[in-house]
This record gives C-alpha cells, sequence and structure tokens, in this order.
C-alpha cells in the first residue's frame, strides 16, 4: 500500500474508531508527515504550494473531491510503499532528529506516533515493518519544579486586585493550583463550564476523557470575583481587557478572539513568579505540580491524585512521590551517619 493512503487512513482511523482529540490527530498529522517526506526528500521540490501536514486532517468541511485529487498527486510523488520501509530507515530519521537539535522526549514522541501507525497497519494486515523493533532513546529522569506553601503565598500576595487584570489572573492561578488543570484544559474553559455552587465542573483532558476537578473555596471566590467586575457577554471564562468599553459590541470582538491564550497565560506566571523573587522556572504546569504534591504530602492517596491529575498511567503520578516523601530524609538522618 502506497504510504500516502496508507498515513490518510490512519488518521481516518483515528478520529472515527479511536476518537482521538483535534490536537493529537495535529501531532500523529505532523510526526507521519515529517517521516514521508524523509523518506522521500525528491518529492519536496514537487511539492504543491500550501501542502502539509493540516492538509490530511480530516475535517467536517472538507471537499471529498479536492481531497481525492491530492492523495492522487501526492501518490506519484511519494512512491515509496509501506512494505519498503526499513528499520533502517527509522534509524536514520531518528538520527537526524536528534542531530537537529529536538529534545530526547520529543523524538521518543516522533517514534511513538510511528509505533502507532505500524501498529495499526498490522491491525489491518498490511504487511509493514514490527512496530516491536523500533526502541525508545533512554530519556533522564523527569524533574518535578513545584512551590512550597511559602513560594505559593508570595507568588500569589504579589497579584494586585486593584485591577480587572489583577482580579483575573489571580482567578487564572487559583484556578490551576486548587484544579491541578492543565493549561489547554483552562484556555478553553468556558463560564457555562463551572459550577461556582457545587464547587466542581468536568473537563476534557487528554485523549478525550473526561474527569471532573474541584474547586477551593479560595479559587471559587477569586472567579466570582473576577466576574462580578464584567459587564460583557463573552463565552470564555478568562478574556483579555486591552479593549475599551466603547467597542465590547464591537463584530471584531469575538470569544475566540478575546480568549487567552496560553501563551499569555504562561507568561503572565513567569512573571508574576519573577516579581516575587522565586527563582525557579515557574509556569501554568508547575501549579500543576504543586497542586499535585500539596494533596501528596497532606496525606491524599496517590490512585486519588491520578484521577485529578487525568493521568492514564499510574506510573506517571508516581513522580510526584520521590520529591515529597519526608521519610526518605528521615532515613537519611537517622541511618547514615559515623
Amino acid at each position: 500500500m502506497n504510504n500516502i493512503i496508507a498515513f490518510d487512513n490512519f488518521l481516518i482511523y483515528l478520529r472515527i474508531h479511536k476518537g482521538r482529540s483535534p490536537k493529537t490527530l495535529e501531532q500523529y498529522a505532523f510526526h507521519i508527515w515529517r517521516f514521508l517526506r524523509f523518506l522521500s526528500p525528491r518529492s519536496e521540490k514537487n511539492l504543491p504550494e500550501g501542502i502539509d501536514h493540516f492538509s490530511f486532517l480530516p475535517g467536517k468541511n472538507q471537499d471529498k473531491e479536492e481531497k481525492r485529487e491530492l492523495l492522487r498527486t501526492l501518490q506519484k510523488l511519494f512512491t515509496l510503499e509501506v512494505e519498503e520501509i526499513r528499520k533502517e530507515d527509522v534509524d536514520e530519521w531518528r538520527l537526524a532528529l536528534a542531530d537537529s537539535g529536538l529534545s530526547i522526549k520529543t523524538v521518543n514522541a516522533h517514534m511513538i506516533t510511528l509505533r502507532s501507525w505500524l501498529k495499526y497497519l498490522k491491525k489491518e494486515r498490511i504487511h509493514s515493518l514490527d512496530p516491536t523493533i523500533i526502541d525508545l532513546m533512554k530519556a533522564p529522569d523527569r524533574e518535578v519544579t513545584f512551590l512550597s506553601s511559602e513560594e505559593i503565598t508570595r507568588l500569589f500576595e504579589e497579584i494586585s486586585p486593584d485591577t480587572i487584570q489583577g482580579k483575573r489572573d489571580g482567578a487564572i492561578m487559583e484556578c490551576i493550583y486548587s484544579t491541578g488543570l492543565r493549561i489547554s484544559e483552562l484556555e478553553h474553559l468556558n463560564r457555562r463550564d463551572i459550577n461556582l455552587e457545587t464547587l466542581e465542573f468536568a473537563v476534557r483532558g487528554k485523549g478525550n476523557k473526561l474527569r471532573v476537578v474541584y474547586l477551593t473555596s479560595e479559587a471559587k471566590e477569586k472567579i466570582e470575583i473576577y466576574l462580578s467586575e464584567r459587564n460583557d457577554d463573552f463565552e470564555p471564562l478568562f478574556i483579555r481587557h486591552n479593549f475599551s468599553e466603547e467597542n465590547i459590541h464591537s463584530a471584531d470582538l469575538t470569544d475566540e478572539n478575546v480568549r487567552l491564550t496560553r501563551f499569555f497565560i504562561t507568561n503572565m506566571i513567569k512573571d508574576t513568579a519573577r516579581k516575587a523573587w522565586i527563582l525557579k522556572n515557574v509556569s501554568a504546569h508547575t501549579l500543576r505540580h504543586s497542586f499535585a504534591t500539596t494533596l501528596l504530602t497532606n496525606g491524599a492517596d496517590i490512585r486519588i491524585i491520578q484521577e485529578l491529575l487525568g493521568h492514564a498511567s499510574i506510573t506517571t503520578t508516581q513522580v510526584y512521590t520521590h520529591v515529597t516523601n519526608p521519610r526518605l530524609r528521615e532515613a537519611h538522618e537517622q541511618f547514615h551517619h559515623r
């Protein structure tokens, strides 16, 4: 089977049968398209203008005839069959990715995508490279950066509640710290998504999986104060406020172009941490880590934390046990002496 057709069929399979999220589909498409271009470098000069991995993503408004024509064109450029892919090709691609300056984690993500594609082909009984022979690069142990309770206090105290932007920023950080949300989950929150009466709401995380998260009373209060200051009808829970009151009903202002981006949220948290003289590399994910370590040090069960964080595997959650277990220091002090 031609690589282009196998690639396109795989993306359709992921969407229809696996229910993968748009972000996951985009990542898979980017990785495999990168691999196919590596296998056929001469095709680059004849590639139609504007064609990239986005061109393959299955969508509701996709013109079927245009898609068929695109696939026919690309099959003539990318003539390799899936049966012809060799382990040497994968090894050379892995080396090229590593030499380009990508991290081990990113290179491994490409390999995991490729293995998923090959597993799909095997399931469909299409002869191809055995996915089990593709190993991952040895990665260093994952580092977890989290804030102490004293640092958390300093961070929140650095935000001024005198402006609507300050009220918003405090609500954002309190929301992450009380729920353990990923930044991608936070940026897509709408007002209707959260229930300030029950202090809980559902969120769709990685793999389109639904989980329930819980707000603290502090988070509820800060969100309520922020929302009470707003006089707009925008759906997003957190928005930018760099537009004038006169333009609030302008057609140029839509829900999506006033919604805060992950870039803005990340920089806001980093700037606040710097102003609070916190020397750690602080991000939204640091607050998520701090949420988990706070629960763990206060005695929460690791399985409960796994559910709250939305981790598919308990192994991912167990990284926190190594940085929060006080008995390790106690044992060291008790038994390591002359």
